[in-house]
């Protein structure tokens, strides 16, 4: 199986990490390898915590730290993120089955290998996604697209996960 990319996009609060925590817990209940990756916008964000040892670490000059607990591993990459592409991320995935991505609105519009569910919240957004992306998958959110009388398919990811996560097993 090749793998696939989907971009879970829309504007602020309208339930694109909600859409995207559905489709993990049905498309790995289906034996899918599923990996995430979200851009947060933030500028003062971070993983790391002010006095841990990573943090320490980081702070005299370590560029790339990599911690090990019982149950995880974590590589924390210091350094200026706007020069890092999406396939240097997208590489970091390469043992999933499926690549959820969160954000990155600008670099996953008009990509034609990448596919969308777009998450809205009123007919304004919808009619606006529908010239910002392509192509799109599916349309989820609170707002109903099926009266926009557009081809794609909509699906309420809180209430119709499994119709949701059907529809990307489609292109899986």
């Amino acid at each position: 199986m090749k793998q696939k990319i989907i971009a879970v996009v829309g504007g602020k609060k309208v339930g694109k990490t909600t859409t995207i925590e559905k489709l993990i817990h049905e498309l790995a209940s289906r034996s899918y390898k599923v990996a995430v990756i979200k851009h947060i916008s933030e500028p003062e964000f971070t993983i790391d915590t002010p006095g841990k040892d990573t943090y320490r670490f980081a702070q005299h000059g370590a560029r790339t730290i990599i911690a090990m607990a019982p149950n995880e591993v974590v590589t924390i990459e210091k350094g200026n993120t706007c020069e890092v592409p999406l396939s240097s991320l997208l590489k970091k995935c390469k043992d999933s089955d499926v690549i959820l991505i969160e954000g990155f609105k600008k670099i996953v519009a008009k990509k034609a290998t990448i596919q969308k569910i777009v998450v809205v919240k009123s007919q304004e957004e919808a009619a606006s996604a529908l010239q910002t992306y392509n192509p799109i998958l599916a349309f989820s959110g609170s707002y109903n697209t099926e009266k926009i009388n557009s081809n794609i398919p909509y699906v309420d990811s809180t209430k119709n996960p499994k119709k949701l996560a059907d529809i990307v097993q489609t292109i899986l």
